[in-house]
């Protein structure tokens, strides 16, 4: 282990010249912008001085790069992310995402013989991009009462009163985008080309 860990830090310094001098950056302008001596960034790009966190993750921002990219780090383990459902309305709701932000996905779930809401349009900011993998969802929006079936999408703007459920007594599975005004999920398909 004290090899391979000696091996990547040693890889260190020539990586952080190359990457310097692909930028066209000298060593007082790295310096300038990462607060570290010129002869402190010289000494780690020769692998004289050894590599700390607080020296790469200044050189790391600078360069634009992960840190991980910087002293290319092996793959880490598993990459399954374990996500908590959440638990409301009867239904269980699967974020899918976990930034902060941006377009939010989530897996949807409403079980069988669930007990039926009576619907109750709601509106917020945002927008939302639906789409059913199994059973039959019942979507109220604005003056719309619609049963989508799987393989059926419907998208809208959140301000427009809406509300979904079950259309029926089996459990419907659907998947969610939802993001910030404006942010708009579309499927787009080539036109068919004309045959004459």
């Amino acid at each position: 282990m004290d090899d391979d860990l000696d091996q990547a830090l040693g890889a260190v310094g020539p990586r952080l010249r190359t990457l310097r001098r692909q930028r066209e950056t000298t060593l007082a302008d790295l310096s300038a912008a990462t607060g570290i001596s010129v002869s402190t960034l010289s000494r780690l790009e020769s692998g004289a001085r050894r590599p700390t966190l607080e020296l790469l993750l200044p050189l790391a921002k600078a360069h634009g790069v992960t840190l991980d990219e910087l002293v290319d780090a092996p793959p880490t383990g598993d990459p399954r992310i374990h996500l908590r459902p959440i638990r409301r309305f009867g239904m269980t709701m699967l974020p899918l995402t976990r930034r902060a932000g941006g377009i939010q996905a989530y897996k949807l779930v409403i079980p069988a013989g669930s007990q039926r809401r009576e619907p109750d349009p709601q509106t917020h900011e945002g927008y939302e991009w639906m789409y059913v993998l199994n059973g039959r969802l019942r979507v109220i929006l604005g003056e719309h009462d619609l049963v989508l079936v799987p393989g059926e999408a419907a998208e809208f703007d959140t301000r427009v009163p809406h509300w979904f459920g079950a259309a029926d007594a089996d459990p419907v599975e659907f998947l969610s985008l939802f993001g910030k005004q404006g942010e708009r999920a579309h499927l787009r398909a080539r036109p068919k080309k004309d045959e004459s």
